[in-house]
């Protein structure tokens, strides 16, 4: 009479419904976790992603271990082997933490009705949410498309409960079925890649604890003013630990109500981040063809480029644009990339370089640790302007002043160019326009030790802005 506890992107002992209901029955626990990605359509995991579910999955392992407990994993249909689980181990119930993306969603509807016309309970949780994409509805019924509304409503809404406490123990099968090991689902890259990624990350729901009290104890103050800055650790750093389900955002939440309990941390810029994200699945939920397609349908006629040689510059950091390519190379070898420079390196492929906002959704999908596709969907429709509460068309970010703003002496640059490490702040973010006296001292030769931009910043802005007016047909 075990229960089999479904993982996915739930993977956390502590502030988990479905493992807690599991444990509330009082039968043995089947921990199972199963590897199908060609079940998740166009959208199967990307490399940085298999290389953080690896190392999650181990940790997870480790925790279920230390209560007595084991992960079975399994890989292929999931149907199936839901079906030889259920057969071998005699459970009589699935319970699973639900996950939002339209393809996901419709396997999970039809697997819960099988299961249960076969005499098998089926229940699915919230884990993953303060509020799940279909409760929330403006004053007409339908769902929002503008971020300022839809959070005012979320915090008008009583607070999420608090997070469920990890078990002490969980009751094991007097037999347990046969696992693959988890090397076997070959999720690490067999390139050494992964090496700057293990560098950066401590994967697993421990690090993510540890990256919350970090920020909650030496960034959270001053959030609002250093969020911006890709030169200081002023961000939470937990988009990857929240998208593997390491850690909730019901934890994150109380975490913060304790930690500041006046009422300005409802108001905090950082919890707005947070309602992002909530707003980043909604939207998805109620327009599930975004992620190739653009909501404004008028998008679908906009004249994009295809040019390879400039997108393939943009991917390996090589467009001669210094906070572009530090953020591109950032992103190579960490998995990540600060947010700021995110909507900077998103700006400059689709309105300076005008290549398609998929083809930079695709690259990040493959190359972000913390790739989520309700998330990467809002982003990069957002910078292209063509999605709900879009950047307004007119917007197009200049590397160079948002270099000089939010990286004013030129630290992230240098860090990640190290071939402009020694010019002076005064231009590391345009060094072609730096007198050649400066450029030589530096040891900067254009187009030898650095390239000079593949296209220009102002030529490019008014070719974006005239091509913008005419599919609005101005």
């Amino acid at each position: 009479m075990a229960t089999l506890v479904w993982f996915r992107q739930d993977l956390r002992i502590a502030d988990n419904p479905a493992l807690a209901a599991a444990l509330e029955r009082g039968k043995p626990v089947i921990p199972v976790f199963i590897w199908a990605p060609d079940e998740e359509g166009e959208w199967p995991p990307g490399s940085a992603s298999e290389w953080w579910l690896h190392q999650s999955l181990a940790a997870l392992s480790a925790d279920l271990r230390s209560l007595g407990s084991r992960l079975v994993i399994r890989s292929g249909s999931t149907r199936e082997a839901l079906r030889k689980l259920i057969k071998e181990t005699g459970a009589k119930a699935v319970l699973w933490n639900r996950r939002y993306e339209p393809g996901i969603t419709k396997r999970d509807k039809a697997l819960k009705a099988e299961l249960r016309d076969s005499g098998i309970e089926a229940e699915s949780f919230n884990a993953a949410l303060l509020h799940e994409p279909w409760t929330i509805q403006n004053k007409s019924g339908n769902p929002f498309q503008v971020f300022t509304p839809f959070w005012k409503h979320c915090l008008t809404l009583p607070d999420p409960p608090e997070p469920i406490n990890p078990p002490k123990k969980i009751p094991s099968p007097t037999d347990w079925p046969t696992s693959l090991d988890l090397a076997e689902l070959e999720l690490e890259p067999k390139i050494k890649w992964a090496e700057g990624m293990r560098a950066a990350w401590k994967p697993g729901a421990a690090g993510s604890k540890e990256q919350l009290q970090r920020f909650i104890a030496s960034a959270f103050q001053n959030y609002s003013s250093d969020r911006n800055r890709p030169d200081v650790l002023g961000t939470s750093r937990l988009s990857p630990h929240l998208h593997f389900g390491e850690i909730s955002p019901r934890q994150i939440w109380h975490a913060l109500r304790k930690a500041a309990p006046s009422p300005a941390w409802r108001n905090s810029q950082f919890l707005a981040e947070v309602g992002w994200r909530e707003f980043a699945h909604h939207l998805l939920y109620h327009f599930p063809h975004t992620p190739t397609e653009p909501l404004r349908a008028e998008f679908k006629n906009f004249p994009w480029r295809d040019n390879n040689e400039w997108l393939k510059a943009w991917q390996r950091g090589r467009t001669g644009v210094p906070l572009v390519d530090a953020g591109m190379r950032e992103l190579w070898t960490t998995g990540w990339m600060h947010n700021r420079i995110r909507m900077v390196v998103a700006s400059f492929l689709v309105k300076n370089l005008l290549i398609p906002w998929q083809e930079g959704a695709r690259w990040f999908w493959d190359t972000l640790v913390d790739a989520d596709l309700a998330q990467n969907t809002l982003g990069w429709q957002w910078t292209a302007g063509c999605g709900a509460d879009a950047a307004p068309y007119f917007r197009i970010f200049n590397p160079i002043s948002q270099g000089e703003k939010f990286d004013p002496n030129g630290d992230y640059v240098r860090k990640w160019v190290p071939e402009l490490a020694r010019l002076p702040a005064q231009w590391i973010h345009n060094p072609w326009e730096a007198p050649p006296e400066i450029l030589a001292k530096a040891g900067v030769k254009l187009d030898e030790t650095y390239p000079q931009p593949i296209v220009s910043l102002g030529i490019s802005r008014e070719v974006a802005l005239e091509a913008y007016a005419r599919m609005r047909g101005k």
